[in-house]
């Protein structure tokens, strides 16, 4: 069971209050933790990573554990501690302004 931690946004677009839960078959990645997540909510789908390239949007970052894991490439193992449930992936909307 994956934890995820969605944006104000998303989550009124999930209709979900709070963090999520998921199942990812296999090893946890950013792409596998994606896939269920669209899957299990398919109204999120482009909105975190575009359809057809699979590339995270500009204005969207993911964390875990405390490290920006917004530039690894989507298929590197998530951290033990997101695998197993013990810490959140964190999906962030970015802030620009100035």
């Amino acid at each position: 069971m994956i934890r995820v931690v969605l944006p104000a946004h998303l989550r009124t677009l999930a209709r979900v209050d709070g963090e999520v839960t998921i199942d990812v078959e296999g090893r946890a990645t950013q792409r596998s933790v994606l896939d269920a997540l669209e899957v299990r909510y398919p109204m999120l789908r482009g909105t975190i990573r575009n359809q057809v390239t699979q590339r995270r949007r500009p204005f969207v970052r993911f964390f875990a554990c405390e490290q920006d894991l917004s530039h690894e490439l989507p298929d590197v193992p998530l951290p033990d501690a997101v695998a197993t449930g013990a810490e959140p992936f964190l999906i962030v909307g970015a802030m620009a302004g100035g």
